[in-house]
């Protein structure tokens, strides 16, 4: 009799214990797994794709040099650089991988919040370096979390995954409406619903004020951050990973990266991805600037608040590009399919070259952006993951990682602003033109480089790799 009332009372306790956690409670908003999985996804993205697009026109209305902007915007490649080398490898071995996303995310957040309320360069720099630092190693915390939580992840990481772009897209829209001049809507006395939408959206901040407004993308950011640092404590329990011995290949998984540059067509693959990574992070560094600078100065004259949403475009087309990317590897191979993925970004640069004036024209290019990521990037990692062998294919894709997140961003963030700032600015009107002629013929460039020497061993997937051509 007292053996059951213990048991009892253990079942009472370990109930009460459950319905006081957050897990308790996510499980009936949100029963399902994947669905937990799939929200951690939108908050995890949502939060870079509120303050990046928009960062690149605000920092120089700060105040800060050509050499302070490079310093900040570098902050994100040089996390993702220390991330291939350290944090990677330590984060998810050291703590619960739900429990690192959580502090990751408590203190990230508090800092890119912060960016929001100073104007300072020394203040904002330090808050963006802490952000970038912690929030770098959760983009493979969130897979590690997926990964060991789904029952078949070769059929449903890609929807899960597809979270993330949802999560970017919906980062643009809350500024639709922040970006409003609503003391020209409350003097326009609108009447009803439809006539005060009506009236926001035909009112947007202009100048000098949507500049200032645009702290408030990292106010959004930091308030989905912390979102995410509470929501993380109902994700299921993952445990670490178990710890490696010392001296073994996984500890020094970027040296075994490093030696798989042996082969000439990884070679030429590395330093291609290195080119179009400079190309994509051009298009983020100055299509905010020339969406919403005035016709009369050669932009396209954007209202603020349109800016992000049209921006959003590319990732909209990313989704559904992806749903056509495995018949398109399979009909047309490997090479092909990355050329065009390339030669997207030279024409998205071309339109806006020599198209300046036609608003319509920019707005749709927008679309390439999705066939960009989808057939270059998005192949890269099928490539990497269909060629090499499963003990050496992560380090591999941090090798490319290191490329597409690293050192492509780094060299783009530290050239972009003193090439718009200073040697294609004349009298304080930014000659876009020649501007936007430095990504296109990269792309360029880096499209003929690839049809001329990339020569992997099958020419697409399901094509039989000849024995012995692998790398290893």
């Amino acid at each position: 009799m007292r053996q059951e009332r213990h048991a009892y009372l253990f079942d009472y306790c370990r109930l009460a214990a459950d319905f006081q956690s957050p897990r308790f409670y996510m499980s009936h908003i949100v029963p399902s797994c994947k669905g937990r999985l799939f929200f951690m996804m939108v908050l995890q993205f949502f939060i870079w794709g509120a303050w990046l697009p928009l960062i690149f026109g605000y920092l120089p209305s700060l105040g800060f040099t050509p050499g302070q902007q490079s310093l900040i915007l570098n902050a994100f490649p040089v996390a993702s650089i220390v991330g291939m080398f350290f944090s990677n490898q330590w984060a998810d071995r050291k703590f619960n991988p739900e429990k690192f996303l959580a502090f990751s995310h408590l203190i990230g957040g508090l800092a890119i919040l912060g960016c929001g309320f100073t104007k300072e360069f020394l203040p904002f720099f330090l808050l963006m370096l802490v952000h970038c630092l912690l929030y770098v190693p959760t983009i493979s915390i969130t897979n590690s979390i997926a990964f060991a939580n789904m029952k078949n992840p070769e059929k449903e990481f890609g929807i899960v995954r597809m979270g993330g772009t949802v999560g970017w897209i919906l980062a643009a829209w809350p500024f639709t409406f922040i970006f409003v001049n609503w003391a020209a809507v409350d003097a326009a006395h609108p009447a009803g619903l439809v006539d005060w939408l009506g009236k926001a959206l035909a009112n947007p901040l202009a100048g000098d004020a949507a500049k200032a407004a645009t702290k408030w993308t990292f106010i959004v950011a930091g308030l989905a951050s912390l979102a995410l640092a509470a929501f993380s404590l109902t994700l299921p329990r993952t445990p670490k990973k178990p710890a490696v011995a010392a001296g073994t290949v996984e500890k020094l998984a970027w040296l075994e990266a490093l030696k798989l540059l042996k082969h000439p067509f990884i070679l030429v693959l590395w330093l291609v991805t290195l080119a179009d990574s400079f190309v994509h992070n051009c298009y983020f560094s100055w299509t905010g600037v020339f969406l919403g600078t005035p016709v009369k100065d050669g932009g396209v004259g954007i209202a603020a608040n349109w800016i992000a949403p049209i921006m959003s475009i590319g990732q909209v087309a990313e989704i559904l590009t992806m749903f056509v990317l495995g018949a398109t590897l399979k009909k047309f191979g490997w090479r092909t399919t990355m050329i065009v993925g390339i030669l997207g970004h030279a024409a998205r640069f071309a339109v806006y070259a020599f198209m300046p004036q036609s608003a319509s024209a920019i707005i749709l290019i927008q679309v390439l952006h999705g066939v960009c990521y989808a057939f270059f990037f998005a192949t890269v990692y099928i490539f990497v993951d269909a060629y090499f062998p499963k003990d050496i294919r992560s380090s591999a894709q941090g090798l490319f990682n290191l490329q597409i997140l690293g050192l492509g961003a780094l060299l783009a963030f530290s050239i972009c602003p003193w090439l718009m700032q200073d040697i294609y600015t004349k009298a304080g009107v930014i000659d876009f033109k020649g501007l936007f002629l430095v990504p296109f013929a990269t792309a360029s460039i880096a499209a003929i480089g690839l049809a001329l020497f990339f020569r992997p061993p099958s020419s697409g997937p399901g094509v039989a790799i000849p024995a012995g051509s692998a790398p290893h």
